[in-house]
């Protein structure tokens, strides 16, 4: 990889981190606490979320006539979602084990903490677990298929891509056939010690929080 684009690189994940840092700290102030997988929050400020929930009767009766016409539809691509997370599952674990990439963790990219917000009624909460759904699926799905890419084909498009998956930059640039020759080898070897850095990141990580507690 081209020296100045790996410095760039390092540089947007020490903004990320720092990013993460201040949601830390945003969820600090809001008295946001975590056990283990769980939320809590303080007895007081839960009272104080419940203040703002809205009835059934009330949030149905307001309710606009394009969200209730529309509701059918959104939840109709369920079905697709399901059999996709089901096929790709599947995919995932028949072939990565033969390809020697370490399997995606699917737990680790459905998050569905908003049912502990104390403001949210019941359609709401069905609502954010859905959206939740859908887009924990679209990471989770990303993830599979930017290690399968990193496999098969790391190479570059001649023209930018849109928030490419994150092992994207790494890969060859288009055009460059003798460098590709060299580099698919360790890319495709590269894959195999994904699980070992992701432990060191978060033993990094959790000596961090010791530090700073």
């Amino acid at each position: 990889m081209n020296q100045k684009i790996k410095e760039l690189l390092d540089r947007i994940r020490q903004i990320e981190d720092e990013i993460e840092l201040e949601m830390e700290r945003r969820r600090a102030e809001l008295h946001i606490d975590f056990e283990k997988k769980r939320v809590r929050f303080e007895r007081e400020v839960l009272e104080q979320q419940r203040r703002f929930k809205m009835g059934l009767f009330k949030y149905l009766r307001r309710a606009k006539l394009r969200h209730v016409v529309t509701a059918p539809i959104i939840y109709s691509v369920l079905f697709p979602m399901l059999l996709m997370d089901l096929f790709v599952t599947v995919y995932q674990y028949i072939c990565f084990p033969l390809y020697g990439i370490p399997r995606v963790r699917r737990k680790d990219y459905f998050v569905y903490d908003r049912a502990y917000l104390g403001y949210l009624n019941i359609i709401e909460k069905i609502n954010c677990g859905y959206c939740s759904y859908g887009n924990g699926l679209i990471s989770y799905i990303r993830e599979i298929v930017g290690r399968t890419e990193q496999y098969w084909c790391p190479i570059k498009h001649a023209r930018r891509v849109l928030h490419a998956h994150p092992y994207y930059d790494g890969f060859v640039d288009y055009g460059d056939a003798e460098i590709y020759r060299q580099e698919l080898k360790r890319l495709r070897a590269e894959l195999a010690t994904l699980d070992q850095a992701e432990q060191e990141k978060k033993t990094e990580n959790s000596a961090n929080d010791t530090k700073e507690n």
